[in-house]
Order: structure tokens, then sequence, then C-alpha cells
């Protein structure tokens, strides 16, 4: 079985390289005076409120050094949170906490840690450690999310996303991401967390992938990934949109989680998302930028673009030439 596709096959079944997403689309619909909208998450989490966005409830921000102290006070108000840098990506320095056991703060893997651990943490965060190009940073505290019981028996210990790209107001492709044993409990790929594809017109798991290699179950759960109907999939694809409509970004990743209690919510939005929503869905993302590209006056209505995105045809299955 040939594992690797020539590049002429894969143009061929329209899988958008990086270099082309950087150059025609990226740089030709991402203005950067924009970047800072998303690439600070505090930001993000503002703009979302002023236009009525749902995002995870903020509980506090640890700004300078000597902050660092109260946290043991918000822990004692929410014992159950995530810790994550305002500036950082992939995941990175991003702690969730699930709850206490005695004097100790439990992880999401079972894991014990005490608060002077937790405060290390939260300094590392400041010094910049995780954030993108090494700036001095700062740490936010928000509500953990309860993800819906939809998601029990296909994720391992941590909180599943949903990752949309949305390309000029158009929801184009998407995946979830399942944590696993291998990613530690965190929702991100390159760490080992399951790529499932989502069918934009109907909410239906598709192909899955770990570590690149496509599989039909969860590696630790057992349970089959294909033919899941997401919850709530229309009112997730308008939040998506409302989202790229609130920074102004015409090639945008959104990110969003399904709480149990609050329904959708948004997470954090990227404006340079990764290209392996490719691999896990099947496929390839040029078809649907260039079917977008050629409406010289696309819908405006959100209800309209919703329809317009589920009209949209889907291109061949790209999971028959990699694999």
């Amino acid at each position: 079985m040939r594992l690797f596709a020539t590049p002429r096959e894969l143009r061929q079944r329209g899988v958008l390289g990086m270099n082309q997403r950087n150059s025609d689309f990226i740089m030709r619909y991402n203005p950067r005076r924009l970047y800072p909208l998303v690439d600070n998450k505090l930001e993000t989490k503002k703009l979302a409120l002023e236009d009525g966005i749902a995002v995870p409830e903020l509980y506090g921000v640890v700004a300078i050094e000597h902050q660092v102290q109260d946290i043991a006070s918000t822990l004692a108000d929410h014992q159950a949170l995530v810790i994550k840098p305002a500036h950082g990506s992939g995941g990175s320095g991003i702690l969730v906490l699930d709850g206490r056991m005695g004097k100790f703060f439990r992880k999401a893997n079972g894991s014990l840690l005490t608060i002077e651990a937790i405060q290390h943490h939260t300094s590392n965060i400041l010094s910049g450690m995780y954030s993108l190009g090494g700036i001095p940073d700062k740490a936010i505290l928000e509500y953990r999310v309860d993800f819906d019981p939809m998601f029990e028996h296909i994720s391992y210990q941590g909180v599943p996303d949903i990752r949309i790209i949305v390309f000029k107001g158009i929801p184009i492709a998407a995946m979830i991401r399942l944590p696993t044993r291998d990613s530690d409990g965190k929702a991100n790929l390159h760490q080992g967390a399951v790529g499932l594809g989502v069918n934009i017109a109907s909410g239906e798991t598709t192909n899955a992938i770990h570590h690149n290699h496509h599989v039909n179950q969860h590696p630790d759960t057992g349970h089959e990934t294909s033919g899941i109907i997401l919850p709530h999939w229309d009112n997730i694809l308008r939040l998506a949109m409302q989202c790229a409509d609130t920074v102004g970004l015409g090639y945008l990743g959104v990110d969003i989680v399904i709480d149990r209690n609050l329904g959708p919510l948004m997470l954090e939005l990227n404006a340079r998302p990764g290209l392996s929503i490719q691999i896990a869905s099947g496929q390839g993302l040029l078809t649907n930028l260039h079917k977008v590209e050629s409406h010289k006056q696309l819908p405006t209505d959100i209800n309209a673009r919703l329809q317009f995105a589920k009209d949209l045809s889907q291109p061949e299955d790209i999971m028959k030439v990699i694999n």
C-alpha cells in the first residue's frame, strides 16, 4: 500500500498546501492589523462578549507576578477551572483542573498538584514560556467546560473540541479533535489526539485519523467514530460564522466546544489554522475554497450563508490516495 501521494495527485484532489495557504488565503484575506484580535485570547473573549457570542466564563486574569498568590482565592471559589496563556498556541501551557482531593488539585488525567505547583505554572505563563514569540504574557482563569455526554464514549479524560474553517463568512470544513491517552487528555492532533471529520451538510462524523493514520475506533475507548450526529449542528455553524464576522478575518479557524448545560461555546480563534483537517475529513480544502471565491456576491444573511455552506459539493476522498 502506497503511503504517499505525488504533488500532482494531491492537487487533483484539491489538497491545500502550506505555502499556498499562506500566500493565497492567509496573506490575501487576513489583514495583519486584525491578528491581535485572535492572537490575544483576552481580546478575543472581550469582543465575543460584546457581540453576544457564548464563551466560557472568565474567572480572573493574572497580569503581574505579585497577583500569582491570588490564585488560591480563585481556586477556593472555583475548584474546577482552566488556566491558560493569553498569547499561547497549539495548546501549550494550558492547565486543566477538575477539582480537589484534600489539599491537592486534580488534573484531567487524575494526577495531583499542589497550589505551589499551580502558582509556579502561572509564573511560567507570565514569563512568556508558552506565548507566541516568547513575549511576556498574562494568565487567563476561566470556566472548565463540562463536555456533552455524547462524547463520553469517544474521548479520553479531556474536553473534545470542534474546529471549523470559515472562509469569507462561509464554513467550508469541520472536524472534531478527541483527546486520547497519548495526548494527555488534550485536543491537539500533534500531541496524539484523534481528528474526526464532520460533514458540513449533516453534522455527521466521517473519517478519523490518529497520528496521521486512518482509524475506525477511538484508540482508548474502542468506540466507533463514524456515523455520529453532532447535536446543535446548525447553531455551531452559525456560531462559527458569527465569530468570523466579529473579528473580520476572511480565513479563520474557529474552535467550539459543547457544554452539557450551556451548549456550544466558542473556545478560541486562529488566524493560521492548520491543514490536518483535510486528512481528518478525507477532503481537500481547495475545491470549496475556489467555489466560494468564484461567487462575486456571497449571501450576507447568516441563515442564507448556512444553506450555502451545506450546498457546497464535497470533493473527492483524499484518504484513498494517502493510504
